[in-house]
């Protein structure tokens, strides 16, 4: 690898911190070039990548970030990054994969400058990713508006109901 090659490998990384909320640090344990592609394959379709880097230029990126010292422990042997914009997104998938695939080990992370271990990926795959809680917004502010409107509509459905009734009774 050239020189140039390399800073613009640091680069790349540099700009993936920058860029997104999430880096998850994953142990390949002998995967094979397909397996590999099937990750990625899914994490794209979730939003996020994956990504094979080398440690030493992995290192030299996170210098400069919040909590990077403790993440770049993690670079040792052979291993690949995944990443997303949603701090969710990349944690659900990699332990996803992982549950099925026992050649992929979680080292750990890296969110908003605060480095996490395998635990803490693991918990943050357990949380409602963006879209989950927009919706659930979304549903709670429209809840209230359904529960006024049924208010509303119900003393004239109960008046229908009554003049319904009235009306059966003096035809029989």
């Amino acid at each position: 690898m050239t020189r140039q090659n390399k800073s613009a490998q640091v680069e790349w990384i540099s700009n993936v911190l920058n860029d997104n909320e999430v880096l998850v640090v994953m142990e390949n344990k002998g995967l094979t070039v397909a397996e590999v592609s099937d990750l990625r394959v899914k994490m794209r379709e979730a939003g996020g990548g994956v990504k094979v880097v080398k440690n030493r230029l992995a290192k030299i990126a996170l210098k400069d970030v919040d909590g990077g010292d403790q993440t770049a422990e993690l670079f040792k042997g052979p291993t690949f990054i995944a990443y997303s914009e949603d701090p969710v997104t990349a944690p659900k998938v990699v332990v996803e994969y992982a549950k099925t695939n026992d050649k992929v080990e979680i080292l750990g992370g890296l969110m908003a400058g605060t480095a996490m271990n395998a635990a803490g990926v693991t918990s943050l795959s357990k949380m409602p990713s963006r879209e989950e809680v927009i919706a659930q917004i979304v549903g709670s502010l429209t809840a209230p508006a359904q529960n006024v409107a049924g208010a509303i509509g119900a003393p004239a459905a109960n008046i229908a109901g009554c003049l319904k009734s009235m009306a059966e009774k003096e035809d029989a």
